[in-house]
């Protein structure tokens, strides 16, 4: 069965898309643990990051890292933090989180934000790429 990450690559499932590659998505996480936390993934299905192969985990890190100047540029913070869990969803990702303090990287917390804010955020992204 397609992971929830297969479905929003499908078009299946809608996300608030942040940038593209024929390989790479990257869009914000619905349940953030910080504003503008999003979520960085390879197209191809394949549950665990360490079974990527090389090109595919050196690709998916050089796309993540590209997009890190403009989470900061629209959400002020110190740095981005980076996190891959891999727990929680059966598809290889890894999470771009603005933080501030070592507290904004605790997972236990997940603020709600309206689909309105998330796309506003989004598009802040966007536009510093």
């Amino acid at each position: 069965m397609a992971s929830i990450f297969s479905k929003i690559v499908s078009g299946e499932i809608p996300c608030h898309k942040i940038a593209e590659t024929d390989d790479f998505l990257a869009f914000l996480d619905v349940f953030p643990v910080a504003p503008g936390h999003t979520l960085v993934i390879p197209k191809q299905e394949i549950d665990y990051i360490f079974d990527l192969d090389d090109e595919l985990y050196m690709g998916l890190m050089k796309f993540a890292k590209q997009l890190a100047p403009a989470i900061e540029k629209a959400v002020p913070c110190k740095r981005i933090g980076v996190s891959v869990i891999g727990l929680e969803v059966p598809h290889a990702h890894v999470h771009l989180i603005p933080l501030n303090s070592m507290a904004d990287m605790d997972f236990g917390k997940k603020l709600k934000m309206s689909p309105e804010e998330l796309e506003k955020t989004a598009a802040a992204i966007r536009a510093g790429l």
